[in-house]
């Protein structure tokens, strides 16, 4: 097994401090990945830097030129939340590479399966404008190169970042070709992704969100991902499987209030890596979203590089919550009926 891992020591050049969206956190990642000594069974490559053509496939050009311009000085996007640094575009543009990179060689069969541990995350850009810490949506730039490049027909993407993707929502809200699963804490940031978002015109019915109360663990989400997610892409069938994957929904972190445990993202991804064997030949890039307790993301990390290598090890060193969760069922069986499911 050929696992593609793409970094770079770039994206730490778009930091701020004091804000959670760092450079730290990637520090705590390559740390960690190389005390576990897995860096030896990754395949390390280089990222590319997207073109215009390749954001343009997402992004509008004037939002683009915007950030080109942004090279003066510190501006913000939205509020506090979202900085531009006078490189950050250059950085975004090689973020978004990043994961372009991970995609070519998995679909050239130079790797198995791959993951794209990158920053700043993306899947909040929406095609005009950025927000959520994310400047360009990384994944979504990928869909459309595996489109366009490779001529996939169908490409799923699944995404359990504890925040609604709502710019990857938006990006291909209209397209039956590109299907959207999302599970997320809701109501929450930024507000978007309930049960009845479903898509547009001749895309409704490639959205699917599981919008999940606060306090939800491993349990309703084992529950989402089986009665849900797999059975949603059994059906669509996808030629490739695209991962958008952040880490805070951990119960230990900061910005967030669910309670997943390292046990649980590690079998959710794991379950991923079983649909990507069963339904486009394994072929499965995971993206790096967000992720705020760095004890967390960097375990986390590591263990989805286990998944990726089909190795039979968890490292969760935080263990599980004190307190229960609440059920899920009534709200999967609304998904169900929305979607025709089972």
């Amino acid at each position: 097994m050929t696992t593609a891992y793409v970094t770079d020591p770039r994206y730490t050049e778009h930091t701020l401090e004091g804000h959670p969206e760092n450079a730290g956190r990637l520090y705590a990642i390559w740390q960690r990945l190389e005390d576990a000594g897995v860096l030896d069974d990754l395949a390390a490559l280089e990222p590319m830097m997207a073109s215009y053509n390749q954001m343009e496939a997402v992004h509008q050009r004037r939002y683009l030129e915007m950030l080109e311009m942004s090279r003066s000085g510190l501006m913000f996007l939205d509020l506090s939340d979202t900085y531009v640094l006078p490189g950050s575009f250059d950085i975004a543009r090689i973020a978004a590479g990043g994961v372009l990179r991970a995609v070519d060689a998995v679909l050239h069969s130079e790797a198995d399966n791959g993951i794209a541990v990158i920053r700043p995350p993306g899947h909040h850009a929406t095609p005009q404008w950025g927000m959520g810490f994310c400047l360009l949506n990384n994944i979504a730039i990928a869909a459309q190169y595996a489109r366009r490049v490779f001529e996939l027909e169908r490409v799923m993407i699944f995404d359990y970042d504890v925040h609604h993707g709502n710019g990857t929502q938006d990006i291909f809200y209209d397209d039956p070709d590109v299907l959207f699963i999302s599970v997320h804490q809701y109501p929450y940031y930024p507000g978007t992704g309930a049960l009845d978002e479903t898509g547009i015109g001749a895309g409704v019915g490639a959205t699917i969100n599981l919008p999940l109360r606060a306090g939800v663990g491993d349990v309703g989400y084992t529950k989402s991902f089986d009665e849900i997610v797999r059975p949603a892409a059994r059906r669509f069938a996808p030629e490739l499987l695209l991962v958008s994957v952040g880490f805070d929904a951990h119960w230990n972190d900061p910005l967030a209030g669910m309670q997943l445990t390292l046990t649980g993202y590690t079998h959710l991804a794991r379950r991923l890596v079983e649909v990507a064997d069963e339904l486009c030949h394994g072929r499965i890039v995971f993206v790096l979203e967000g992720g705020y307790n760095l004890e967390v993301l960097s375990n986390g990390v590591l263990n989805v590089c286990y998944a990726l290598l089909g190795k039979d090890k968890i490292d969760d060193p935080l263990g599980k919550p004190l307190r229960g969760e609440p059920p899920v069922d009534a709200l999967l069986d609304k998904v169900k009926q929305l979607h025709r499911l089972g």
